[in-house]
C-alpha cells in the first residue's frame, strides 16, 4: 500500500494564518510535489531520511522557479506592459492594464507561489541534517566508503542549492513587494505569527546577497552532464548582480513616489552614496563575466536561445527546465494556424523600439521606412516577432484587415502582430506534436547589459561600457553596428536602456526594468500601440499605427500591495504605499 504523511490540520484551521505561515507547516500533506512510489517495506520515517527522498525534495523546490510562459491565467507578463496585449480580453492579466488590480485581487500571485519555494527550502536544509547513510557508513569496503562520502558532499552541495533558491524566491518577492518578512527556518504550528512584521528592503537585500555569496563559495563552476541544470557559482553571482542592479536603481532610492508613507525604510533603501551603489551592481556583473571555467559565450544563434532545450547552451548561467509540451504553441500560435489562439501579441511599442540595420532610429515620419517598416531592420525584431507577410509555419502570414490571421477573424491579433519568440513553429498541433526547451532566468547578454548600466552610472566614459554593449549587438546573426563613439552618460543610458528593451523582449524583464527606472506612466501608463494593415489590389500593403487599448498607471503600482487577507492574518504587517 501507498504511505502517505498526513499533518492534522484541525488545529490549524481553528486559526487565521498567514498563507506564509501555513504553507511553512503543511509542507508534507502535499508530498512535496513529488511523483508517489509503492512503500511496501520501510516506515514513513525512513522514506523521509532517505537520500534518494531528500534529493526529490530538493527537485521539487526548483519546480517552484516560475516559467514565463503562461504565468498570469494562460498569458505573459509582457501583456501587462508594453511590450504585449494578450488576445483574450477576460484573462486576469488585463487588470494590470485597466488599473482594476487591489490588495484584494492581485493577477500574479507572486506571494504565495514564492513562500511555498521558501517554505520548501527551509524545510529541506532541516532534512538534510537527518539524511540516514548508515548502511554506508558503517560498511568498511572501500566502495561503501566511497559512496558514503560522496553522498556526504552531495548532501552539503544540495544545502547551498537550496540556499540559492530561497535566495531567489526573496528577490521575486522584493521586486514585488518591497521589504517582506524573512524566514530563515522551518516554522511550526507553535510559532508565533500573529505579530509577523515585515523587514526592512535593506535587511532583505543585505540577507539575499549574502547567500548568494554563500552559495558562490560552495556552489560548482560546472557540473557533468547528469546534473546539469542545477545551480552553479555563476547563477548565485548572477542573482547577487541582478539584486544589486535593482537595489543601485531609481526606485528603491526615492521616496517621492510614495507620498506621505511612514515606513519608507520597507520601499527604499537609507539616504546613501549612490555611485557605492552602482558600483557595487557593476562589480557583481563582472564577477560573472570573470568567472573562469564556465565556458560562458553568447550562443551563435539568438533564435535557438528559446526554441530548445537551452540549459545546455554556453550563453544559459540557469534555467527553468520543463518537460515535453505544446501548451504554449497552443496558447500563441497565429489564429489561421493549427488549433492557434493568438495569445500575446507584440506591441507596436516594441516594434518601433527595433533600429534600422544600419543603428539608426525607425520613424513613421521616414516614408521610406512608413512604406515597409520591417526592411532593413534589427534581425531581433523577426526573430522575436511574427511580421505580416512574412513567411511562418510554411505559408505568408495574413495580419492584414481580412486576411487570415487578421482582423475581422475571431480571436485575431489586434496589433496587427504575432509572438515568435519562445514559441516552435515547428510543431504540428493537429498531430500533437509536442517539444522539450527550457524558460532561461539568468543569460549572459543580460549580465553583459547589467555590467554595462551600472558601470555608466558610476563611472560614465568607461571603455568597458561600449564594449559590452557592442558584444550583445554584434553576435553572430544580429550582426548591428557599434554604438557611435563619445555618447554622453546620458545617451548611453538611452541606448542600454532599449539594448535590454529589444535583447531581453519577453523574458519577464520590461514590467520590471520601467519600475525599477521609475518610468511607469510613460511605458506602463501609455496607450498600447499597434498597426492597422491594408491590403492594396496589387499587392502592396499600407502600415498605419493605431491605439489599441489604453492603460492605466498609477504611482503605487510601482510595488505590489500585500495580499489583504495576510494583513488580516497578521496585524504586525504594513501595507505598501497607496494601496
Amino acid at each position: 500500500m501507498t504511505r502517505l504523511i498526513i499533518i492534522d490540520l484541525s488545529i490549524a484551521m481553528k486559526r487565521i494564518i498567514p498563507f506564509f505561515v501555513l504553507a511553512a507547516v503543511v509542507g508534507l500533506s502535499s508530498c512535496e510535489d513529488l511523483e508517489r512510489e509503492l512503500i511496501t517495506d520501510i516506515t514513513g520515517q525512513q522514506l523521509i531520511r532517505s537520500y534518494d527522498y531528500t534529493l526529490n525534495r530538493l527537485n521539487s523546490i526548483y519546480t517552484d522557479v516560475p516559467a514565463g510562459y503562461l504565468q498570469i491565467d494562460g498569458a505573459m507578463t509582457a501583456s501587462a506592459t508594453d511590450e504585449a496585449e494578450h488576445t483574450l480580453e477576460t484573462s486576469n492579466v488585463q487588470k494590470f492594464n485597466n488599473g482594476s488590480w487591489n490588495a484584494i485581487d492581485i493577477p500574479d500571485n507572486g506571494w504565495v507561489n514564492f513562500y511555498r519555494g521558501v517554505r520548501k527550502a527551509n524545510q529541506f536544509l532541516v532534512a538534510t541534517d537527518s539524511v540516514n547513510l548508515d548502511q554506508y557508513r558503517l560498511d568498511p569496503t572501500p566502495a561503501a566508503q566511497t559512496t558514503y562520502q560522496n553522498r556526504l558532499n552531495d548532501i552539503r552541495r544540495w544545502k547551498y542549492e537550496a540556499r540559492f533558491l530561497r535566495a531567489y524566491f526573496y528577490f521575486e518577492l522584493i521586486k514585488r513587494y518591497g521589504g517582506v518578512p524573512l524566514f530563515t527556518k522551518a516554522l511550526t504550528i507553535n510559532d508565533n505569527f500573529a505579530d509577523v512584521k515585515r523587514s526592512s528592503l535593506a535587511e532583505c537585500i543585505s540577507f539575499i546577497t549574502a547567500e548568494c555569496d554563500s552559495a558562490a563559495r560552495n556552489l560548482p563552476v560546472t557540473y557533468a552532464a547528469t546534473d546539469l541544470g542545477r545551480a552553479t557559482r555563476g547563477a548565485a553571482l548572477s542573482l547577487k548582480s541582478r539584486v544589486l542592479l535593482y537595489a543601485a536603481s531609481d526606485l528603491f532610492n526615492t521616496s517621492s513616489w510614495a507620498g506621505g508613507y511612514t515606513n519608507l525604510d520597507l520601499v527604499t533603501l537609507p539616504a546613501g552614496d549612490r555611485t557605492a551603489r552602482w558600483k557595487a551592481a557593476a562589480d557583481a556583473a563582472k564577477a560573472v563575466i570573470d568567472l573562469a571555467g564556465t565556458g560562458y559565450a553568447l550562443h551563435n544563434n539568438y533564435r535557438n536561445l528559446f526554441i530548445t532545450n537551452s540549459y545546455t547552451l554556453p550563453e544559459i548561467i540557469f534555467a527553468r527546465r520543463n518537460s515535453a509540451s505544446n501548451e504554449f504553441e497552443r496558447a500563441n500560435y497565429p489564429i489561421g494556424y493549427d488549433l492557434g489562439n493568438s495569445g500575446t501579441t507584440p506591441s507596436q511599442n516594441l516594434v518601433d523600439a527595433y533600429e534600422m540595420s544600419n543603428g539608426t532610429r525607425f520613424d513613421w515620419n521616414n516614408p521610406t521606412h512608413a512604406a515597409n517598416p520591417y526592411a532593413n531592420r534589427d534581425p531581433r525584431l523577426g526573430l522575436n516577432i511574427i511580421l505580416n507577410n512574412t513567411t511562418y509555419k510554411g505559408r505568408p502570414v495574413e495580419a492584414w484587415i481580412g486576411g487570415r490571421d487578421g482582423q475581422g477573424v475571431v480571436n485575431a491579433t489586434r496589433t496587427g502582430y504575432y509572438l515568435k519568440k519562445y514559441v516552435n513553429e515547428n510543431l504540428n498541433l493537429l498531430l500533437n506534436n509536442t517539444s522539450v526547451y527550457s524558460w532561461n532566468i539568468f543569460r549572459l547578454a543580460e549580465i553583459f547589459l547589467n555590467y554595462a548600466e551600472a558601470l555608466n552610472e558610476y563611472s560614465p566614459g568607461h571603455a568597458d561600457i561600449k564594449t559590452y554593449v557592442d558584444r550583445v549587438r554584434a553576435r553572430t546573426g544580429v550582426a548591428l553596428p557599434a554604438l557611435s563613439a563619445g555618447l554622453s552618460q546620458a545617451e548611453m543610458r538611452e541606448r542600454i536602456r532599449n539594448e535590454r528593451r529589444v535583447e531581453l523582449a519577453f523574458e519577464d524583464h520590461r514590467g520590471w526594468d520601467v519600475r525599477r527606472w521609475m518610468i511607469g506612466p510613460q511605458t506602463l501608463g501609455a496607450p498600447l500601440l499597434g498597426v492597422e494593415i491594408t491590403r492594396r489590389a496589387d499587392g502592396t500593403f499600407q502600415y498605419k499605427p493605431v491605439e489599441v487599448e489604453k492603460r492605466v498607471f498609477e504611482p503605487k503600482m510601482y510595488l505590489y500591495p500585500i495580499p489583504q487577507g495576510e494583513l488580516n492574518a497578521s496585524k504586525g504587517l504594513v501595507q505598501n504605499p497607496g494601496w
